[in-house]
Parts: structure tokens; sequence; C-alpha cells
């Protein structure tokens, strides 16, 4: 418990100092999105956001244990991403420190740990070097991820996502075996903790993957499926269809949501995430602008927020070179069809 809370302590040099992350005065992110609209980033810790999250330059530590608050003061990010789960499990107590840090109007989307995601056991290079014995085992699910992260953000969670990596051969040449044993992995989650139910959601990094079969167990077990835009992963029009699918819609005519929209836009098609780091870095800027994305995206927001379900939209910095500035790109896509944000 000590372990995992001492992330949010605040050092003693930055006690002396007194000062701690603010959000930027003048920052364009001073926005409120509709009601159901949930925008925000993959993690917070950017010295590059400087002046338009952050007040000033902070070493990326000080933003890991102190930005949390600032980033969900500025009122365009009502969500964020939280990654570090998915390479370690972390307990409800972590889970409660980040959940004291921003109001009751603010989730968080957080992915389930690799230990159960992964078919594999990876070297330090991402390579597969063993079978992993734990792959979509429902009781460490719930034990080290859906139960911590309940308990502990309380009405502030958002989607628990599962993110499957790229899967091995054996895996692709035989997509319905693993969509079975999906089946009953997500049979065996709980249903409801501490009243509240969850949503799970289930992104694929396989386009072998992304079948009916899938859309069909999904929708049975009352799970969703997140566009995840990854370069190994086909755009959201086709990912689209995979919601209709899921939600029984036809294939023609206008698509209406009858379930939580989540989209995950990580990478941009062509680069490698290495490739895209050193690109885009410091994240201060767009560069490789997508507004087709962009118009894709907040066609799907508008039809799922007039069907009154929620929508998650958790941006990377390496899809178009800054996460804050691709979701106010989106916003004002999304304002030029619809006047329906005010200022804060």
């Amino acid at each position: 418990m000590t372990g995992q809370l001492s992330m949010f302590a605040v050092p003693a040099r930055e006690r002396r100092a007194g000062k701690l992350p603010a959000p930027a005065c003048d920052s364009p992110l001073r926005l409120q999105p509709p009601a159901g609209l949930y925008l925000g980033t993959s993690s917070w810790s950017f010295p590059g956001w400087k002046g338009l999250v952050w007040d000033g330059h902070y070493a990326p530590e000080t933003l890991a244990r102190h930005g949390l608050a600032a980033y969900a003061a500025l009122g365009l990010f009502r969500a964020v991403g939280i990654d570090r789960t998915y390479y370690e499990p972390i307990d409800v107590e972590a889970f409660a420190a980040y959940a004291a840090q921003v109001d009751d109007g603010f989730r968080f989307l957080v992915k389930a740990p690799q230990l159960v995601t992964d078919a594999v056991i990876r070297s330090d290079t991402g390579q597969g070097r063993a079978h992993n014995a734990h792959h979509l085992d429902s009781v460490i699910a719930t034990e080290r991820f859906v139960m911590p992260a309940m308990e502990g953000l309380g009405q502030r969670a958002g989607p628990l996502v599962f993110q499957f990596p790229p899967m091995p051969l054996e895996v692709l040449t035989e997509p319905a075996r693993w969509a079975e044993r999906l089946a009953l992995f997500l049979a065996g989650l709980p249903r409801a903790v501490a009243g509240r139910k969850p949503i799970y959601a289930v992104e694929v990094r396989n386009p072998e993957l992304l079948t009916p079969r899938l859309m069909r167990l999904l929708r049975e077990a009352d799970v969703r499926y997140i566009i995840g835009l990854h370069a190994r992963m086909p755009g959201v029009a086709r990912q689209v269809n995979a919601l209709r699918a899921l939600d029984g819609c036809a294939s023609e005519g206008d698509y209406v949501p009858s379930g939580p929209v989540v989209v995950r836009w990580n990478l941009r098609p062509g680069l490698r995430y290495e490739e895209a780091r050193s690109r885009y870095f410091p994240f201060d800027r767009l560069v490789d602008e997508d507004p087709q994305t962009r118009q894709e995206l907040a066609v799907l927001a508008h039809a799922a927020l007039k069907a009154s379900q929620p929508v998650w939209i958790i941006a990377n910095n390496k899809a178009e070179g800054s996460a804050p500035l691709t979701l106010l790109r989106l916003c004002e896509e999304m304002e030029a069809g619809d006047q329906t944000q005010s200022p804060v």
C-alpha cells in the first residue's frame, strides 16, 4: 500500500518551492464538452504541453505524481486513460488515490494487465518467448483488475479495457476458437461490483479477429467493442461497421449506437510507436493532421449522444502529434455541425 501511494506524495523540494502543476491560464482547452462526451488523453505526464495544459515547465515525474488535478481542471478533459495498469496491476488504494484528485463527473478508462490479455510472455524487445498460462484467466482478471479498479475508482470508473496485443499465428489461424475462449472469459467476470455495473470493452490489434462471430459474442456478453485506431487496424468506417453488427443495425443507413461508444485513437498508420515518438516529440503541435478520421469520429460521437449513449474518446500523442490539440480539433469539428459547446 505504501509503495503504491508514494507516487502521490509531494517530494520535499517541491513542498519547499510551493510549486505544483497548475492548468495553463489562457489555454484553449477551457471548454465544456456536451454532457455524455468524455474526452481524454493516454496519460498526462508530458512537459511539452506547457502553455496548453500546464502553466509552466514541470518534470515528467512531477506531472505523473501531481498533474492529474490540473489536467482535469481545464474543462475539455473529462476522462483519462490509465495505461500503467497494462504492465503491472495496481491495488485499490492506488486507484482510490487517482479518484481523489478529480471531481465526480470525471471518468477513468483503465487497461487490464497484459498478464491476462497477452497470449504470450514477451521479452524486453516485445518478442513472444513463451506461452502465457494466464491468458484469458477470468479469476485473475477479477481479483487483480476488476475488483480493485471498481472499488477504488467508485463512480469515477469508466470503461475497463481488455486490449489484446498482436496474437501469435496459431491464434490467427483459428480465430473462432479464440473467440469462444474469449466468451468464456467474459462470462467469468463479475456483472456488478459494489452495486455498480462495470463497462467492459474489448480492443484487438489483429484485423483477422474482427469477425461477425466476435461481434455476436460481445453482444451476448453485453461487452462493447473499442474502435482502436492503430497502424495494424482498419480505419473508422470499417470498425463502425463492426459496431453496427454488434448493435444489430442494418449495414446501410444511419448508425444509431445502442450502447456506449469507446474510441482509442492511438497511432497514425504507417508509423511504429518509436518512430512516432521521435517524429512528434515534445508533443506540442499537430504534425500529421488526419481530418478524415476527425470528421468520422465527430459524426459517430454526434450519433451516440443523440441516442443518449455516452462516448469515450481517448487520444494518444502519436495519433497526430499532440493529443490535447487532437481533441481540441475534434471538438471544433463537432461544433461546426452542432453548436453544443460553451466556454467555462
